[in-house]
């Protein structure tokens, strides 16, 4: 029979305790930042939403052409098509804007001047987005032009409509 030694014996005892209590201080610790991690993400803000009712699809076609000449104008510009629901709170100054949601937007590559196309070659997007059918949206387009500036484009997508077309005449 061998002969264990009793002190090897109680070092080996006390090593796998302390491997088995480290194994769970760590499953502990990584279940208690799992769990901290999920509640915080899922921390969201919370919006009221409108009765489902008054949900219907509304459908947006916008339209970028233009009527000038812009055959030696090199310079880029980039369009972002845009939705937007205004609110219907009145602004506490009279003189700011009421504010607005982004319902979609959308970032057209770049392009240079002299390729906007004229009308008969315009370009045509379509969008529909799902959104209460009182509501006031503002609908059209932002664009910046390289070394130059920004500039937007934009009509008004009344309450109770369903179909919006927004051609923009690059000038």
């Amino acid at each position: 029979m061998p002969v264990i030694n009793l002190k090897k014996r109680n070092i080996m005892t006390a090593l796998l305790s302390k491997n088995e209590k480290m194994k769970k201080i760590t499953a502990l610790s990584s279940l208690f930042v799992l769990v901290i991690s999920v509640v915080t993400s899922c921390a969201k803000q919370i919006e009221v939403q409108t009765p489902a009712s008054n949900q219907v699809d509304r459908k947006v076609q916008f339209g970028l052409f233009t009527n000038k000449d812009f055959s030696g104008d090199d310079n880029t510009v980039t369009f972002k098509l845009t939705i937007l629901k205004v609110s219907n709170e009145v602004p506490h100054n009279s003189a700011q804007e009421p504010s607005t949601q982004i319902l979609w937007d959308s970032i057209l590559a770049p392009m240079r001047i002299t390729d906007i196309p004229h009308l008969a070659d315009k370009l045509v997007f379509e969008k529909t987005v799902t959104a209460d059918k009182l509501s006031l949206l503002k609908v059209g387009f932002f664009y910046t032009i390289e070394n130059v500036g920004n500039a937007t484009h934009f009509n008004t997508f009344p309450a109770g409509e369903t179909f919006k077309i927004v051609d923009f005449n690059f000038q």
